[in-house]
């Protein structure tokens, strides 16, 4: 007897995962995620053989070989909340016997690793430079919703930043995670640039934009840049990065993310092309990863 009750782990009628619509057997154990489900394909292009490609909504999944190497693509669409999908649903294909709904014995652990696009805060991470998240500070509020062991956080960066910005309490509780230490290990290189992602729930107000809404906090921006905790600061934002190192934390997986900086908001500019970037970003990762 198990407590995954149909409502609460819901199967489509092959026994795939509600929104993935994937199979325990059609993954990987590297799993690269990216937001676009277009950029899947820039990704797969890469594979020496691609053996699945399955989609259903906005989650596209190619999965294949690079040599004896398996990684599969997976796209997650726009935010924190698509993230919480994503990550419950590949946790339940690495951790529960779908056929009987039972947990496995030996859970599989995943490396997922995010590819995406992001903007800079500051005049040391330009235009087309590839970035690296250290840390990730959430103001999403998913992890609130998960009853789980608070040691797992930086709970010092996130009192820190709270301190620091007078952080409005109208707005979701901050915290912090890192990535994982191994994987960083192997993803990070020389050229990248590193330092702490501010992950919002939104793409204007959240991120400082302000078109015909004004701000709750106007100066957001310049109290970002002067804050540093050990020898890091914060040097983007972004959308689901610190949901993406929160789960991983709690459910046992290794999660980092890169990614090209296609906007500096400390020069109010935006790359003309970031494709070769994006390319570039792609390769770096794959040679590391294989």
């Amino acid at each position: 007897m198990n407590n995954f009750l149909p409502s609460e782990l819901i199967l489509n009628e092959d026994s795939s995962v509600y929104h993935l619509k994937l199979l325990a057997e059609d993954l990987a154990d590297v799993i690269i995620v990216v937001g676009d489900p277009n950029r899947v394909v820039d990704i797969s292009q890469h594979f020496d053989c691609i053996e699945l490609k399955k989609s259903n909504r906005e989650f596209v999944t190619h999965t294949g070989f690079i040599g004896t190497k398996r990684i599969s693509v997976l796209s997650t669409g726009i935010g924190v909340a698509n993230i919480d999908i994503v990550f419950n649903e590949l946790d339940v294909l690495s951790a529960i016997n779908l056929h009987d709904r039972s947990l496995k014995k030996k859970p599989r652990k995943f490396k997922i690793i995010r590819l995406g696009t992001t903007g800079s805060l500051t005049n040391e991470i330009p235009l087309d430079s590839i970035l690296c998240s250290k840390y990730a500070i959430g103001i999403d509020g998913i992890p609130h919703h998960y009853n789980f062991n608070n040691n797992l956080f930086e709970n010092t960066l996130a009192d820190s930043f709270i301190e620091h910005t007078n952080w409005p309490k109208e707005l979701a509780k901050p915290y912090a995670v890192t990535s994982s230490s191994s994987l960083w290990t192997q993803i990070f290189d020389k050229q990248f640039k590193a330092g702490i992602t501010l992950t919002m729930n939104g793409f204007y107000a959240p991120q400082g934009r302000e078109l015909r809404l004004k701000l709750r906090v106007p100066d957001v921006n310049e109290k970002l840049r002067a804050f540093k905790y050990k020898d890091f600061r914060i040097v983007n934002y972004e959308m689901e990065t610190s949901a993406l190192y929160g789960l991983s934390s709690l459910l046992g997986h290794q999660a980092c993310t890169v990614c090209a900086v296609v906007a500096n908001r400390y020069a109010n500019s935006f790359s003309k092309d970031y494709k070769p970037v994006i390319n570039q970003l792609i390769k770096e990762v794959l040679d590391n990863l294989v």
